[in-house]
C-alpha cells in the first residue's frame, strides 16, 4: 500500500513576520549579571574592526582610541533615538577608498617630516567627513530615505541584505589562511560551543551558547600567545609574524594609561572640494549597507521590519556620528557593525540594552589606554574566523526574506540572480584590477570623480540594491505586486500600519509627543 500523500502544511513552513526561536527579544532583557558580560562580548567582537581600520597609519594607538570612544557614543544615540534596533555602530571599511586617495595625495605626500604629515592627513579626512555626513543628515531627517524606501520590496532588499554579509567574503578565510595554526582552531571551537554544545546548561544559563566568543577567544589567545612566547615564530616571514603574534601590535607599550578623546584633537579639520565629494560616495554606500544591515537586525531581535519613518531617522542619526568621526577624527565614518548583528543571532539575544552596556564598555577602555590595548593585541586572525560565521549568518537573514516572495516567478528568478551575480562580480572586478594596477578601473584626471565611482563599486550591497531596486521597479511590477512580496511589506511601511511598531520603536523620554510618527 502506497503512503498518504503529504498534506500541504508538511511540505511548506508559513511565512513569519518575527523570527522566533530567540531567548530574548528587543525590548526583553537578561539579567543585569549576563547583560554586562554579554555587553562586554559584543565590545571585544567591535575592536577587532577597530584596530583593523587605522592600521596604515602613525599615532595608531590614538586613533583606535578615538574610534572606540566615538563609536560607544554613536551606539548609545542610535539605539536611544535612532532606529532604537539593537546595532553597534561602528567604523566603516566603505571610506577606504577616498581615505587612501587623501593619504596619497600629492600636497600630503611632499611633507618630509612623518608626524606632521600625519597631522595633515587626519585633518584633511576630517574636513572631509564633516562635510560628507550632511548627505546622510539631509537624507534622514528630511525622511527623503522614507521616500525611496518606497521603492524596497522584499524581493529587492534579498540581495542587498545577504550582500552585506556575503560581500566580506574576503574578510573571513583569506585573513584566516593568514595564520591557519590560530585561525582554523578558533573556527572549530566556536561552531562547537556556539551550535553543537548550545544545549549545555550551567544554572539554568546555557553558558557556552551565550558566551561562545569570549570562551574561544580566550583560550585560543593564550594559546597564540604560547606559540608566540615559546619562539614558534622566531624564523618565519614578517607577514605570518603580523598575523599570529600577540606581542607585535606594539599597542600596549605606546598606549597612556588614561586620555580622554576630545573634538578637533589632531587640530582645525582642513576642506578640500575634491576630498569632500569622493567623501560622499563613501557616505551613500554606508547609508545603503546600514539599511540591509538594519533589516537584518531587525529580524534577529525579533522585530518587525521598522517603518520607512524610523529607518530615515537612523540614518539621520547615523549622519550626525560621521560628523563626530569628523571632528574628533576617527580615519572612519561610521557604518552599522554587521559582525555584531551576526552576534544578536549566534547568541540568540537580541536585546537593546545589552548594546547599550557594550557601549559603555566601549567609552569606558577607550579612556583607560592600557586596558584597551590590551584587548586590542588580539590577533586579527581569530576575529576573521569568528567572521567566517557570522557574516554567513546576516547574510542567510537577508536570504530568509525569499519567504515572503513568489520563487516560482520566473521574473523574481531573474532579478535575485542577476542582482547577486553582479553584487559579487562587480566590486571583485574593481579589488582585482585595483591590486594589479594600484589604482581602480575610473582612473580620470579628476581625482574626486574616480574615488566616486570607485567608492560606489567597491560596495557590493550597493552594486545589489542599484541593480534589483531597478529592475524590480520596472520588469512587470504593476502584476507583480504579490509575487514580490508587497501585500506583506505595505503594512510595516508606516508607523500605524502595525501594532507591533509601537512595542519596538517608540522613541524613549515621551519623544513621540515632540516627533509624532508619520
Amino acid at each position: 500500500m502506497a503512503a498518504p500523500a503529504p498534506k500541504p502544511e508538511e511540505i511548506s513552513h508559513p511565512a513569519m513576520d518575527q523570527l522566533q526561536g530567540l531567548e530574548y527579544c528587543i525590548d526583553s532583557n537578561p539579567s543585569w549579571g549576563e547583560a554586562i558580560a554579554l555587553g562586554f562580548q559584543h565590545y571585544i567582537l567591535a575592536l577587532g574592526t577597530a584596530v583593523m581600520i587605522p592600521s596604515f597609519l602613525g599615532d595608531k594607538v590614538r586613533v583606535v582610541q578615538t574610534l572606540l570612544f566615538v563609536e560607544g557614543i554613536n551606539t548609545l544615540i542610535q539605539t536611544l533615538f535612532g532606529t532604537r534596533l539593537p546595532t553597534v555602530i561602528g567604523g566603516s571599511y566603505a571610506f577606504m577608498v577616498p581615505i587612501i586617495s587623501i593619504i596619497h595625495d600629492s600636497s600630503l605626500t611632499s611633507i618630509d617630516d612623518s608626524h606632521l604629515r600625519f597631522l595633515n592627513t587626519m585633518r584633511a579626512v576630517q574636513g572631509a567627513l564633516i562635510v560628507a555626513s550632511s548627505i546622510q543628515i539631509i537624507l534622514g531627517f528630511s525622511q527623503l530615505w522614507a521616500i525611496c524606501s518606497r521603492f524596497f520590496s522584499p524581493l529587492g532588499m534579498v540581495p542587498v541584505i545577504a550582500l552585506v554579509g556575503f560581500g566580506l567574503f574576503d574578510r573571513g578565510f583569506p585573513v584566516v589562511g593568514r595564520c591557519v595554526e590560530i585561525g582554523i582552531p578558533m573556527f572549530i571551537l566556536f561552531i562547537v560551543f556556539s551550535q553543537y554544545l548550545k544545549n549545555f546548561q550551567a544554572k539554568k544559563l546555557p553558558i557556552l551558547e551565550r558566551f561562545a566568543l569570549l570562551i574561544s577567544i580566550t583560550v585560543i589567545w593564550a594559546y597564540a600567545h604560547l606559540l608566540t612566547a615559546s619562539g614558534a615564530y622566531r624564523h618565519r616571514p614578517d607577514l605570518t609574524q603580523i598575523n599570529c603574534r600577540t606581542d607585535k601590535a606594539n599597542l600596549i607599550s605606546s598606549a597612556p594609561w588614561i586620555k580622554i578623546p576630545y573634538p578637533l584633537q589632531w587640530g582645525a579639520p582642513t576642506f578640500d572640494a575634491g576630498h569632500a565629494f569622493g567623501m560622499m560616495a563613501a557616505t551613500l554606500v554606508s547609508l545603503i549597507e546600514s539599511t540591509g544591515a538594519y533589516k537584518a537586525a531587525s529580524r534577529l531581535a525579533s522585530a518587525t521590519p521598522p517603518p520607512a519613518h524610523v529607518l530615515s531617522r537612523g540614518i539621520g542619526w547615523q549622519g550626525i556620528g560621521i560628523l563626530l568621526s569628523g571632528l574628533f577624527g576617527t580615519l572612519s565614518g561610521s557604518t552599522v557593525s554587521v559582525e555584531n548583528v551576526g552576534l544578536l543571532g549566534s547568541t540568540r539575544v537580541g536585546s537593546r540594552r545589552v548594546i547599550q552596556i557594550s557601549a559603555g564598555f566601549m567609552i569606558f577602555f577607550s579612556m583607560l589606554g592600557k586596558f584597551g590595548a590590551l584587548f586590542a593585541s588580539i590577533p586579527f586572525t581569530i576575529f576573521a574566523a569568528v567572521y567566517c560565521v557570522l557574516f554567513g549568518l546576516v547574510a542567510s537573514v537577508g536570504l530568509s526574506f525569499l519567504q515572503f516572495t513568489n520563487m516560482n516567478s520566473m521574473r523574481n528568478l531573474f532579478i535575485t540572480g542577476v542582482a547577486f551575480f553582479l553584487g559579487l562580480s562587480v566590486p571583485e572586478y574593481f579589488r582585482e584590477y585595483t591590486a594589479r594596477a594600484l589604482h581602480g578601473p575610473a582612473h580620470t584626471r579628476a581625482g574626486w570623480f574616480n574615488d566616486f565611482l570607485n567608492t560606489i563599486f567597491f560596495s557590493s550591497p550597493t552594486v545589489a540594491l542599484i541593480v534589483a531596486i531597478f529592475l524590480d521597479n520596472t520588469l512587470d511590477y504593476k502584476e507583480s505586486a504579490r509575487d514580490r512580496g508587497m501585500p506583506w511589506w505595505v503594512k510595516f511601511r508606516t508607523f500605524k500600519g502595525d501594532s507591533r511598531n509601537e512595542e519596538f520603536y517608540t522613541l524613549p523620554f515621551n519623544l513621540n509627543r515632540f516627533f509624532p510618527p508619520s
